[in-house]
């Protein structure tokens, strides 16, 4: 048959001619496709709908070299496509792709098949398959080859592989560096960056550091550094070198051959930001080694990093702020920056850019962390304000660093003032509502820190930050839960404060930690006991212990032991109860108030003797309206009268009248005043505290409480005591659970060692109160014994005793001997 020329000016046509049993044929059509294709994207698309890229896989294994290699020009030429590449991993031609590059095949076919794996290793999963099927090895050998286009696209294929961390470690075993570093000698610029660009991703792994530097790799890297005509490639070799760097033996050799001063020296006169930025981020990866920021002070690395502080790049001053973080570890470096680099850094601290303020609030963190001369360099430097300003930022790092660095200034008294007087209480309220963790941490360690003033607690509980500091305590961070608990700590130092943290339920919040081995920590168990100190009710009921420090004061009340996890009811709340055959709870008020109105008839006789007390608590509705704060307080005659009559209504329309002008929605709720315990105090203050020595007043005291609660009980005879049917009266007298312990006239253990305790306290005389069980309860005190005869003068340690209130009231029993042991248990 005589030959046929077709003309063909459309692709459908050509397609279908990729299905000819023709070599001829199948060869131009590829050819005439690979010109098409090169054109543009759109032409591309247009083949891929067409289904060349089927019949074209097809052909990438004929048998024909021509046919073969035209095919897989186009599919190089193809796989720019993004598409034409979902594709192809479709149809998994990797494989028949990594088949063409043995070493008899066509260089051409070498060119376009890595070429087309370039392409396709953009994608993670080529990159697997690439590598499971044994790509690296002709890759590497590839970089050998003759041609640069074959080249240039080995070694980019290789370094979109070794993105991938395990890849890396299979390039090191297959000898892949001094291919590499042959590479670095090129006439082609961009193979040269290329290998560069692959040596810093690979360089990142130590065992490939160290065979970089047995190949001789450093010294190319510093020559190419010192060579004007490579300075297109500055960039990248000192990004491999950086990573370098960051081994303490490499550092070494570097400086012993002279390379860190010339290292410095370059940077120092470059004018390149890349080249400035890198250099930084070099020191950076150095100097997290401690050996190496020695080495690097030894070069005086830090008058460096404060020249790339006055360069105007944002990314430069980002580098060398971060350099200089790193670097403080290193005291001498710390003294260093602290002389000369801190009021550039302050300065940075109001720059618009986000990221250069971060990383200059970072540095100056770790400058004044434990640094009392820088952190009166930063306030010198005016930076007070600045960072106060920092606090707002946008980036939470700043934030944090920020409040770091302000924590660290306050170790200082005048800076601790000086910033308090700009409101940083008010700032650190909204910051602890953050939701970032490192904030969150440091803004509860900057209030623990400037909690400790009066003022600034003032501030904190005005600006509502006491409840987000309470919401941290459920953090599950361990740090921001640690820094919250020290804070409440701080916190409890004055009243007002500890009793709004109370009421915002913080004590049950960390009695929920402290129950949990894995959530305690040594601040909670001490802020729980620094605000129980300032709830003594709470405290006693919970602990059954109350030192000597801890002062019973009005309102307190023992509504006895409760279990973990339950509820601690309010004085107010237990008096609305209705009335049980529970345990009383025992109350103590003795504090009259100065603008109380007492109503006292005018025509009392003198000789009258019997006082009755009528609070509107017990008239009605348990409730002690402090509204006027009335008391109504009258005399009766023994005989009754008519005047006595008149006098009772007079008293009854009192009443009536302070009853109708109260308004019980609007009142506070008070406790009534215990006018026998008052008495107590006072016959106490008169009879026991002007004796000589607390042995004495403790005696003394001891007599007095058993004389006022049922006197001295034989041991033997404690069961016929009846104090529990004498309490139950005076609850039903009352009308209410609750029972002021004046009222208490036969009373046990727990009774008695309570109002000792109230008393003692008045008197000031030091004791603890212990609840054992079993309504048990004592008091602790500790003693000075008389100096032995013949060695006046010395000063014995004081013994403790427990004071006995019961069988022999007034006797001292030394504590731990089995006679305390038997008043304390049964």
């Amino acid at each position: 048959f005589d030959p046929l020329l077709i003309e063909s000016k459309t692709a459908a046509t050509v397609v279908l001619m990729l299905s000819s049993p023709e070599e001829e044929v199948l060869a131009k059509a590829c050819d005439a496709l690979y010109k098409f294709a090169s054109k543009d994207d759109e032409n591309k698309m247009t083949l891929l709908a067409l289904g060349a890229v089927e019949r074209l896989y097809k052909l990438i294994s004929h048998e024909d070299p021509i046919v073969r290699r035209n095919a897989i020009m186009v599919f190089g030429i193809m796989a720019s496509n993004h598409d034409v590449r979902k594709l192809l991993r479709e149809l998994d031609v990797t494989n028949s792709l990594l088949s063409q590059l043995a070493p008899e095949e066509d260089i051409v076919i070498h060119e376009f098949a890595t070429l087309c794996l370039a392409h396709m290793a953009v994608e993670y999963t080529t990159k697997v398959q690439i590598v499971e099927q044994g790509g690296l090895e002709p890759l590497i050998r590839l970089l050998g080859s003759p041609d640069p286009d074959v080249t240039k696209n080995s070694v980019e294929c290789i370094y979109l592989l070794v993105q991938d961390f395990q890849s890396r470690a299979e390039v090191c075993a297959l000898h892949v560096i001094p291919p590499l570093l042959e590479l670095l000698k090129s006439e082609y610029p961009v193979i040269q960056l290329l290998a560069l660009k692959t040596l810093e991703v690979i360089s990142k792994d130590r065992k490939n550091r160290i065979i970089l530097g047995e190949n001789k790799g450093l010294d190319c890297l510093l020559k190419i550094l010192e060579t004007k005509e490579f300075s297109d490639l500055h960039v990248e070799a000192l990004a491999v070198l950086g990573n370098c760097l960051a081994d303490v033996d490499t550092l070494q050799l570097i400086q012993q051959a002279g390379g860190l001063k010339k290292l410095l020296s370059f940077v120092g006169v470059s004018t390149v930001p890349d080249i400035q930025r890198n250099a930084a981020k070099a020191i950076t990866k150095a100097a997290y080694h401690s050996e190496n920021r020695k080495i690097l002070n030894e070069e005086e690395v830090e008058k460096c990093l404060i020249n790339l502080l006055e360069i105007d790049n944002d990314g430069v001053k980002v580098a060398a702020s971060q350099a200089i973080s790193a670097m403080c570890e290193n005291s001498a470096s710390k003294r260093a920056f602290g002389l000369q680099g801190i009021p550039q850094l302050v300065q940075l601290l109001s720059s618009d850019n986000e990221e250069v303020k971060e990383a200059a609030v970072t540095a100056l963190a770790s400058l004044t962390a434990a640094s009392h001369s820088n952190a009166s360099a930063v306030a010198e430097a005016q930076g007070i304000e600045l960072l106060v300003n920092t606090l707002n930022a946008q980036k939470d790092g700043a934030i944090a660093n920020a409040a770091t660095v302000l924590t660290n200034l306050a170790m200082q008294e005048p800076f601790h003032v000086n910033i308090q007087s700009h409101g940083i209480m008010t700032t650190l309220a909204e910051l602890l509502r953050s939701t970032n963790s490192p904030v969150q941490s440091k803004a509860a360690f900057a209030v623990a820190t400037f909690g400790c003033d009066a003022d600034a607690r003032t501030e904190l509980r005005t600006a509502g930050g006491l409840e987000p500091l309470i919401e941290l305590l459920h953090s599950k961070n361990e740090e921001v839960r640690r820094n919250a608990c020290w804070a409440v700590m701080v916190c409890t130092g004055d009243e007002l404060t500890a009793v709004e943290l109370c009421r915002l339920g913080a004590l049950d919040i960390l009695e929920e930690i402290n129950l949990s081995t894995g959530r305690k920590n040594n601040y909670s168990e001490t802020a729980l006991e620094k605000l129980l100190d300032n709830n003594l009710s709470r405290k006693y009921s919970q602990m059954g212990y109350l030192s000597s420090s801890n002062i019973i004061t009005d309102g307190f009340y023992d509504c006895g032991r409760i279990k973990p996890g339950v509820k601690f009811l309010s004085l107010e709340e237990l008096s609305m109860q209705e009335l049980t055959d529970r345990r009383a709870i025992i109350f103590v008020n003795a504090k009259l108030r100065e603008d109380s109105l007492f109503l006292i008839h005018d025509h009392m006789e003198p000789n009258c003797n019997c006082l009755k007390f009528f609070p509107i608590y017990f008239l009605k509705t348990h409730y002690y309206i402090a509204v006027h704060r009335l008391y109504i307080v009258f005399y009766v005659r023994k005989g009754k009268g008519k005047k006595e009559e008149e006098k009772m209504k007079e008293v009854t329309q009192i009443i009536s009248k302070g009853q109708d002008g109260i308004n019980p929605e609007n009142s506070h709720w008070l406790p009534p005043p215990d006018f026998i315990l008052l008495d107590y105090i006072n016959d106490a203050s008169k009879t026991i505290l002007p004796l000589t020595t607390t042995r004495e007043q403790v005696v003394a005291l001891a007599q007095f409480v058993a004389d006022k609660m049922g006197g001295p009980i034989e041991r033997d005879k404690l069961h016929d005591f009846s104090w529990e049917l004498h309490i139950s009266e005076i609850e039903f007298e009352l009308k209410c659970n609750v029972v002021p312990i004046g009222k208490v006239k036969k009373g046990t253990f727990y009774h008695r060692a309570l109002l000792f305790k109230v008393i003692a306290d008045r008197i000031s005389i030091g004791c603890s109160l212990v609840r054992g069980e079993y309504n048990r309860a004592w008091n602790e005190v500790k003693l000075v014994d008389d100096s032995p005869q013949g060695t006046a003068g010395l000063l014995l340690p004081p013994q403790e005793y427990i004071v006995d209130l019961m069988f022999e009231p007034g006797f001292l029993i030394k504590q731990g001997s089995a006679e305390a042991d038997r008043y304390k248990y049964i």
